[in-house]
């Protein structure tokens, strides 16, 4: 019995740049989401597609690289996406400075044609706003996989996601609007940076509350919270060294954020 469905995992992209000719970084993590734009014949949905991530990972970028898997068994293949056209950015971040989304299009047939694998992220399928995540009543303790490519591990000739697995660790003060992110018991590292956040189903819940059922994007990482450690001199008790270390508590971006920041993507590109 799977609790992510294998689609999940070909939403998500790396994120690199290109060090020189020969070398490549890589910096963080992606994923596409569609975001659906009607239907026709009455069943066949269409989505406009975009690639989600954060606003610290494209700043101050003039072009990015993706990583795509093949169908076959080729090696994988990346693809420069420009940021910048004729000087003026082509993503658009939240134009809130305390929310850390950027959301930008991407020309998906071209990956099609390359025989790339990839699926998307359906707004109206499997991503849950928090008017719907109370509805659910998800709440602390629920379980969630975080998947991205921490630490830049990727394989030259494929990228293969790396899920792990964690917890709501708080979340009613955003659903009394007192935050603007929630936080996830879930160790994350530098290359986590954008990746999206699935809610677990549970096979089983405490009398008197609903069974969570379903698989689905609730958000993505926003950061680690850090914590200092501070060295003091046993002679002059004075502190020497401070120490920043992961608390294992990850700040998550709620995905009506990124559908706030698509909307404001869709306004700008008709001014």
């Amino acid at each position: 019995m799977a609790l992510l469905h294998p689609q999940s995992i070909d939403a998500v992209v790396a994120i690199g740049i290109n060090i020189d000719s020969t070398r490549k970084k890589w910096i963080g993590t992606g994923f596409l989401y569609g975001v659906f734009n009607g239907t026709q014949n009455g069943d066949i949905k269409f989505y406009n597609i975009y690639l989600v991530t954060n606003k610290h990972v494209l700043k101050n970028l003039e072009s990015i690289i993706l990583k795509f898997n093949p169908h076959s068994d080729q090696a994988s293949k990346d693809f420069q996406l420009n940021l910048k056209n004729e000087g003026k950015e082509t993503w658009r971040g939240h134009t809130n400075p305390e929310i850390d989304v950027a959301v930008t299009q991407i020309n998906i047939k071209l990956i099609e044609d390359a025989g790339m694998k990839f699926t998307f992220i359906k707004n109206d399928e499997t991503a849950f706003t928090i008017p719907q995540l109370k509805e659910m009543e998800i709440s602390e303790g629920n379980g969630i996989f975080a998947l991205g490519f921490p630490m830049g591990l990727i394989d030259t000739d494929r990228q293969y996601v790396i899920v792990r697995e964690g917890c709501i660790a708080r979340i009613r003060d955003i659903y009394e609007s007192r935050k603007k992110d929630f936080l996830c018991n879930i160790l994350v590292f530098p290359g986590n940076s954008g990746g999206p956040i699935f809610i677990k189903p549970e096979v089983t819940a405490l009398k008197g509350t609903k069974p969570n059922n379903k698989s689905g994007l609730i958000g993505m990482v926003k950061s680690y919270i850090p914590y200092q450690d501070v060295a003091i001199s046993s002679q002059t008790n004075r502190p020497r060294i401070t120490f920043e270390e992961n608390s294992g508590l990850t700040a998550i971006e709620q995905v009506d954020h990124i559908n706030e920041t698509i909307e404001q993507f869709q306004k700008s590109k008709l001014i």
